[in-house]
């Protein structure tokens, strides 16, 4: 029986380095950010409901949705970001759907489904068990200022966005404490997989 995993954590937390140690384990990773991506690529349904919302502002020189311009308009917004989300998570929920049946199909052992929004979406239908990714608010600062290049005011508002650590821990099955270094975190992941017995995924 296929096993689907979902992955989730907030900003910073180390979600993405986890899933690609479970891609390098042999994991089928189905990714939400680039769900995102193929769910408003130009003139599709959601692209045209999201340029007649936010305005042709939000389009790159060719047509596509500058994600950059985008997120200066919603992140800063609590009601835009829920007339974002409430455009772009059902066609995502349903892209993720079918890449899932298609995975079990292919009699995939284990899937993970990456998705930063696995419980603000209702995403948890999808999938048997949610891993959750966590690391302490120092720790989740340094990364995402690393990674982003943001300033630590744009990081915490854009943090507030999100559900919280306490809540998502309180829903997930398994939780993936990352506040130490990238080899601590691989050993932890790797211990997880061991222990998802394979070989009675059938």
């Amino acid at each position: 029986m296929t096993r689907v995993i979902g992955l989730t954590g907030g900003m910073g937390s180390g979600k993405s380095t986890v899933s690609k140690f479970l891609a390098e384990l042999g994991a089928v990773i189905i990714d939400a950010d680039k769900i995102g991506h193929k769910s408003y690529l130009p003139n599709t349904e959601t692209w045209r409901e999201l340029v007649k919302t936010f305005g042709e502002g939000i389009l790159a020189s060719n047509k596509a949705i500058d994600r950059k311009k985008l997120g200066m308009i919603i992140f800063d917004n609590p009601e835009k970001l829920k007339q974002f989300n409430a455009i772009v998570h059902p066609p995502m929920f349903e892209i993720a759907r079918e890449k899932i049946e298609e995975s079990r199909r292919k009699q995939t052992k284990i899937i993970i489904l990456d998705a930063p929004i696995l419980f603000e979406a209702n995403w948890t239908p999808l999938v048997d068990e949610v891993w959750v990714v966590a690391a302490n608010e120092e720790t989740i600062l340094k990364r995402a200022a690393a990674r982003t290049g943001l300033t630590e005011e744009q990081i915490r508002s854009r943090i507030n966005t999100q559900m919280s650590d306490e809540e998502r821990i309180q829903k997930g099955n398994v939780i993936v404490f990352n506040n130490g270094t990238m080899e601590e975190l691989k050993e932890k992941v790797q211990k997880l997989w061991d222990n998802l017995n394979i070989n009675d995924c059938a």
